[in-house]
């Protein structure tokens, strides 16, 4: 097919020249960004000792409560970070004393009540302003909706991904009572709080991400059909800053359809992606067609490409981006007869961008128990920040440290 011209600008938007890399984090987490958790945290730590002054007791770590500011606030975020390299079973055991496990930066940081009142106590919007939860328009994000809108404005402005992007589901782990908790038993977590994200395929780079609150969410991103459904709404919501560039977006059967692939088409943006068998539009005769190992089919309607490939079992495929050609792969190290479709080749080197993100931020899982669901969510969140960071300093610093 004739694809459209890739005419984006990949890289980082920022003038990085004399950075150092505590900078990169910057671009994501600046000194207001933080000064505004110092603030939230600040007014929920005095609502709390209003509300909750006839209760407390006289021992309670609540009682202990001073203001914090910004640069405690920054070391209390260090010690979570670091938490995820240094791993133990529980938050108490950082700050132990005992020579098999003692680690002398927390005691000499912060004390042990002190991060676990700032933990207690971190807040990220006022309170009062929440609406009733039977009210029509109560956001069940309200918690944590400054740092989502903050991290989808920032990811989305200082990086632009290459041409080979993805979109995943991805899931924060958390065990814990929620509405919208979800479970997928395919996902290292399994019990989470699910993201969708799009990500640069080549680097893991998170472009954009959405909340899934169960089904009741509202998404409705403008330009987008009306008959589209919930998971092709959240493709055209997540890839809608990139249209009209000629990218090249991969993802699986749980977005994939012929009339999302159309209107991508329209924007210049082509696709590609496992289908599932049943998916209105995808030709019949192709689920029926029995294949030998190694064989595959394939139709073609104008821009459209819908192709099955019979591996162990039978692979499905829709495409605006591959012919039917094939080509050999490797077998244990050696090229056999194998060809295999270059749509699938393809899929398989490009769809990996969120799984290489969700594989590089599991040691720093946060410990569970200890967190409420907006707390964990936006640690997750900082985390992930910190990634892009890292791949951002990368891209602009591409020279290996071991120079000669």
């Amino acid at each position: 097919p004739q694809l459209p011209a890739f005419t984006g600008l990949p890289g980082c938007r920022v003038n990085t020249e004399n950075f150092l890399p505590v900078h990169f984090f910057h671009l994501f987490m600046d000194d207001v960004f933080l000064e505004e958790i110092v603030e939230q945290t600040n007014v929920y730590a005095e609502q709390y000792l209003r509300d909750n002054a006839a209760r407390l007791k006289p021992q309670s770590r609540a009682t202990h409560w001073v203001p914090t500011y910004l640069q405690e606030m920054k070391r209390f975020l260090g010690l979570s970070f670091l938490m995820g390299l240094i791993r133990k079973p529980s938050l108490a055991s950082y700050w132990s004393t005992s020579p098999l496990m003692a680690t002398a930066i927390f005691p000499a940081t912060m004390t042990r009540n002190r991060y676990l009142l700032l933990l207690r106590m971190l807040h990220f919007v006022d309170n009062a302003l929440a609406l009733p939860r039977d009210h029509p328009d109560c956001d069940r994000l309200f918690k944590i909706r400054p740092v989502l809108d903050h991290f989808v404005d920032r990811f989305s402005e200082v990086y632009v991904p290459g041409k080979e992007i993805s979109v995943d589901e991805s899931l924060v782990l958390f065990k814990g009572r929620l509405v919208f908790k979800q479970y997928i038993p395919s996902k290292r977590a399994r019990y989470g709080i699910k993201l969708y994200m799009l990500s640069e395929s080549s680097t893991g780079y998170v472009y954009n991400f959405w909340v899934y609150t169960g089904r009741d969410s509202s998404i409705d991103p403008p330009g987008c059909p009306a008959t589209f459904g919930v998971s092709e709404k959240i493709v055209w919501e997540l890839a809608r800053w990139l249209f009209n560039k000629g990218h090249h977006l991969y993802v699986d059967h749980f977005y994939t359809g012929v009339q999302l692939f159309k209107e991508l088409f329209r924007v210049d943006t082509v696709a590609c992606g496992t289908i599932r068998s049943n998916r209105k539009g995808y030709p019949r005769e192709l689920v029926c067609k029995k294949l030998e190992r190694g064989q595959c089919s394939a139709l073609r309607n104008n821009e459209l490409l819908a192709l099955t490939f019979s591996d162990r079992r039978d692979v499905y495929m829709l495409s605006t981006i591959h012919d039917e050609s094939t080509s050999p792969v490797a077998v244990w190290g050696q090229v056999a007869e194998v060809r295999k479709p270059a749509c699938i080749l393809d899929y398989n080197r490009h769809m990996g961008g969120v799984d290489r993100v969700d594989q590089r931020l599991e040691p720093y899982t946060a410990l569970s128990k200890s967190y409420v669901w907006y707390k964990k969510l936006a640690l997750h969140l900082f985390h992930l920040a910190t990634l892009n960071a890292f791949i951002v300093y990368k891209d602009c610093s591409p020279e290996s440290r071991m120079t000669f």
